[in-house]
Order: structure tokens, then sequence, then C-alpha cells
């Protein structure tokens, strides 16, 4: 049987994960901006995604059967540093523009939007029906993409993705990572314990996006995330757990000490349709356990 053709925007750090998980199962090209991560050790190219005859070119001929789009400007922070016109050419143009060539083309697209979308003040557990109420240029960028790809077509999954946790396999880290190695050299790490997630660690969100790839599943937004509601404190606390860490290095530092930080106290979400689907998240423990197991091989 011949494997699906799959097209990877984003070489970031989710990127990574994607990448090892797809390669024994896809016949898969992946795309990087400007650092390669470990898309350099698979079929790939470097790609602004914003250059429309750029991913035309490679959109033809490689002719994917289903396009994973990841790529970004993937956080509050980011997009506070960068012109607002920059923020909506990635994250609305350039996804609009995909959608457009999966129409044609007959592909299916997944598109990585935020658990930012939603009002973080109507309570814990939100559904995907739950008010939309984007606070940051980020969120609201990432909800006016999935807008556009609703305005397209319909061959599309929508999954607003929780925050992601996981050790990186290149230079490119994210928060829990750095977490991870200022635990191991005994420093302090400044946590939040007033704002609320469903987190979900990126092996097992790749996991989940290769069966959602090869799924029939379309039409769709699902919230993409854990089945544990927990502060980014409780998290740490869960890595000291399992590592042995000390528990007293995590401070807790309340968002409202942040200047200019977009304050979202709870985007927990309610992740039964995507259980439904038999799409299982594991837990934080089993997650935990599982990146310690790798980090020790």
């Amino acid at each position: 049987m011949q494997k699906l053709k799959v097209l990877v925007t984003g070489g970031g750090v989710l990127g990574q994960f994607i990448n090892i998980e797809f390669n024994s199962h896809f016949d898969l090209l992946t795309t990087y901006h400007t650092t390669s991560g470990n898309c350099s050790q698979f079929a790939s190219c470097q790609l602004d995604i914003t250059d429309e005859n750029a991913v035309s070119k490679i959109f033809n001929s490689f002719r994917p059967d289903v396009v994973v789009h990841t790529a970004a400007i993937s956080n509050p922070a980011s997009a506070l540093k960068l012109p607002a016109k920059k923020v909506f050419a990635v994250n609305v143009l350039a996804t609009e523009f995909l959608a457009k060539l999966c129409k044609t083309s007959g592909a299916k697209l997944l598109y990585l939007s935020t658990d930012l979308v939603y009002a973080g003040y109507r309570g814990s557990f939100l559904s995907e029906d739950a008010k939309i109420a984007p606070i940051s240029l980020y969120a609201e960028t990432k909800f006016m993409g999935e807008q556009k790809i609703k305005s397209v077509f319909e061959n599309f999954i929508i999954l607003r993705t929780a925050l992601m946790y996981g050790i990186s396999h290149t230079a490119r880290v994210n928060h829990f990572h750095e977490m991870y190695h200022k635990l191991s050299n005994g420093e302090l790490v400044s946590l939040f314990p007033d704002q609320y997630r469903t987190p979900l660690a990126l092996f097992d969100a790749a996991r989940i996006l290769r069966q959602l790839t090869s799924s029939n599943i379309a039409g769709q937004i699902i919230n993409f995330g854990g089945v544990e509601r927990v502060s980014r404190y409780e998290l740490g606390e869960a890595l000291c757990d399992a590592a042995g860490f000390n528990k007293n290095l995590l401070q807790k530092i309340s968002m409202e000490d942040l200047k200019d930080y977009p304050s979202v106290a709870d985007v927990s979400m309610n992740t039964e349709k995507l259980i439904a689907y038999g799409l299982i998240p594991l837990t934080i423990e089993k997650s935990i356990q599982h990146i310690l197991k790798e980090l020790r091989k």
C-alpha cells in the first residue's frame, strides 16, 4: 500500500517530534524557515511560509495528500516583538493560502491553533463551543486562521492546542526543557500558580497527530490537549516528583507580576471529543516518566 504523502510546515519544537513520529509511517516532506532543527535528518527544505510562489512550487512538486500546518509566530511573547502586519501575514494570510492550495489539490489540512483563543474567565474544561475571546495578538491571529480555513473548504481538522511540554532534540527548547535544565542544576524556577491548562506532552502530541493524519476525520474543530487541569507550578511539581528534584527550587510568580503579559486564568479544555475518536492522551505522570526514560537512553 502506497504511503500517504504528508507535508509538514514548521521546524520548531513540535515539528521535531512530528518528523520523528511521521517518518516511518508516511512519505514525509518537512519544511523550516530559518533554523532547521532536526529537519535536515529527513526529506526537507527551507521555506518562507509567506512566499506564495515558493509555497506553490513545493506544493505542486510534492503533491501532498495531507498538510500538517504548524508554522506560525507561535506564542504571545514572540508576536509582541514583531509588527502586527508580519504576525498577520504568517498566522492568517499564509494559512488561508495553504487552505486554498489544499482545496484545489484535494489535500486535507491539519491546522494547529491554540487553547488561548478561549475566554480565560469562563470556568474549567472548556468545550469546543465555549466562548471565544483571544486577548493577545498571537491568539487573535490564530483564531483568524481558523476562520479563513473554514471559509475556504471543509477538508480540515482544526486543533486547539494546549500547553505542550517535553525535552527538545535540538538547540530549540521550550519552557519545560528550560525548567528541567535549571532544576537539574539546582537553580530556582519561577512558575505560574494562577494559570490553568490541560498540558500535552510533545511526543504524545506527535503520536496523536499521526493517527489524525491517517484518519477520515474532516470538518472538525477538536480540543487538542491532555486530560488533567494543572497550573505551570503543578506541572513543575509533577516533574520534581518524577525526577527527584527539590520542590523548594520552585517559586510561585503571578501572571499579574509580569509587564504586558496577556493574563489568561483558565483555558483548560474538555478533551472528550478527541477521546471519542479513540485518541487518548497519556497522563502527565506517564508522559514525564516516558520523557525521563528517553533522556536516560
